[in-house]
């Protein structure tokens, strides 16, 4: 096969081997896949079209005290300025990011139709409205800046995007990822927000604490529809090097129904909780299909309760039944007894890389490290030019006199610059801060109130330097903030893990 190089003369052919350049084009197309679309960054947990989602919500002002915009809103402005794929790929991933059964901890904000858990599709973006939710703006975009983190050109060079988000917590263990990738897949479960920060507090005191001993503090996923883990060593596993296999199944229990009026009562199972991802509606009509195929018996009736107050699926038994068996086969032929494939893989520097749990945790602090560390030095570089301004202002005032006699004799504002800093020693942005000054200033309280900012100013510069040269304060810093988000963002854990007695128990 032969290609006209860019550059060569017309006419002038080259010959390139057909084997070479599918390699070569193949390798390219893999590796913009991995890193432009599927995997998410370890360090913020997110993949470039949620990135650019939220950002573009920062950009819009939609915080989560602002009123809600129209989805489409949004979903323009991602495909206009950032992300230029389809439209209905970004209202899908905004829409996941907002449904509090697919995401642990949502992203977004939703108002309207948003999907349920009986995989109902959400409304069109034209009905449905968006916002940042309270999480997303505290931990992952309040403190975003071209200081704090890297911005890039767009893909046609009109705009800048974050290359990563700020995160104040690894939303890549909170919320958890899929993505197939071309040759390769990530399969993250979600975590529950207290266990997570009591494991990084851990690690920042301990930093050659074991794999193994994380599980103390991250005993294993927490799926914001619940449910149970009923096999400890699969988590052990895929926390230890990067891969495994989870068991999960529903929470049920038995009680007493009433058929109709006249009717004996029979024993019925009641189900109030699936595995993760598990389709009700689905699940429903796959029990309803075994029982007509004479595949699962002892099911006289099947119901759905379901409210906004949560699930309730009632399966009645028939009074011979005995409900322990009819559980346990509901377990073998139908989802209510699920695997969750465990495959820890994100990008690290850019490259796809399989992590163990330690990993993630320590790749996290490293960039919240970093980031902090420029996020200080941005603040510090803004206070010392502003106590620059403020201690030219009070230096103009302790000679104040000079000062104005020196304004009425200058022929124009650059004389009087130059002839302030003659007589008063200050600095050229001194001088256009006293030259600038409004007549207000003068008076004896607002002077006094420059001295008591002046002095501000400063214990705040000497409290980043502190934290700037000191590692140790930094960490502090770091386990005091942690700790914080905890208390306004922790919640209780939805997932029950059942210890091998607590198994044995159950099935006796």
């Amino acid at each position: 096969m032969t290609r006209q190089l860019p550059g060569s003369r017309p006419g002038r052919v080259i010959a390139t081997d057909l084997r070479e350049e599918m390699q070569r084009s193949y390798l390219e197309y893999a590796m913009s896949v991995i890193v432009g679309r599927a995997l998410p960054d370890v360090r913020d947990g997110l993949k470039p079209v949620h990135r650019r989602i939220l950002y573009a919500m920062h950009e819009l002002g939609l915080m989560p005290d602002r009123p809600y915009r129209k989805c489409a809103r949004v979903v323009g402005e991602v495909l206009g300025k950032y992300h230029p794929h389809g439209d209905q790929a970004v209202y899908d991933a905004l829409v996941r990011m907002a449904q509090d059964f697919s995401s642990r901890y949502p992203l977004v904000a939703g108002h309207g139709n948003f999907g349920s858990v009986d995989n109902d599709p959400p409304a069109a973006m034209r009905y449905t409205e968006c916002r940042l939710s309270t999480l997303s703006h505290r931990v992952l975009l309040e403190q975003l800046s071209e200081e704090v983190v890297d911005f890039a050109p767009n893909f046609d060079g009109s705009h800048i995007e974050p290359t990563v988000l700020p995160a104040r917590l690894p939303i890549l263990l909170l919320n958890g990822a899929s993505g197939i990738a071309v040759g390769m897949a990530t399969s993250i479960p979600p975590h529950n927000l207290g266990e997570v920060v009591d494991g990084l507090l851990a690690l920042i005191d301990r930093p050659n604490l074991s794999p193994e001993e994380l599980l103390r503090w991250i005993p294993g996923p927490d799926f914001p529809t619940g449910g149970q883990i009923v096999d400890s060593q699969g988590i052990r596993e895929a926390y230890l090097s990067g891969r495994g296999s989870i068991t999960l199944r529903g929470v049920a229990h038995f009680e007493e129904a009433q058929p109709g009026k006249g009717r004996h009562r029979r024993p019925a199972l009641v189900i109030t909780e699936f595995p993760y991802q598990v389709n009700k509606a689905a699940w429903i009509e796959k029990v309803a299909e075994l029982v007509a195929q004479g595949r699962l018996s002892g099911i006289a009736d099947l119901r759905d309760e379901s409210d906004r107050k949560g699930i309730r699926v009632v399966v009645e038994l028939k009074r011979e039944a005995n409900p322990q068996e009819v559980l346990q086969q509901l377990y073998e032929l139908t989802p209510l007894q699920s695997n969750f494939g465990v495959i820890l893989l994100a990008l690290v520097d850019g490259k796809p890389q399989q992590l163990n749990l330690k990993q993630i945790l320590q790749h996290f602090l490293q960039f919240r490290e970093a980031t902090l560390n420029r996020l200080f030095r941005a603040e510090l570089q803004q206070l010392q030019r502003k106590v620059e301004e403020v201690a030219g202002m009070v230096l103009a005032l302790a000679n104040l006199q000079g000062v104005i006699d020196l304004l009425q004799q200058a022929s124009d504002g650059a004389t009087a610059k130059a002839q302030l800093q003659a007589r008063l020693g200050c600095t050229p942005q001194q001088a256009e801060t006293i030259l600038a000054m409004p007549l207000r200033r003068l008076t004896a309280l607002e002077r006094e109130r420059l001295q008591q900012e002046q002095s501000q100013l400063q214990a705040r510069i000497e409290e980043l330097q502190g934290l700037l040269s000191d590692r140790r304060k930094l960490l502090n810093y770091l386990k005091k903030e942690l700790r914080h988000l905890k208390k306004t963002f922790g919640d209780p854990r939805r997932t029950q893990i059942l210890s091998k007695a607590e198994l044995e128990a159950e099935q006796a």
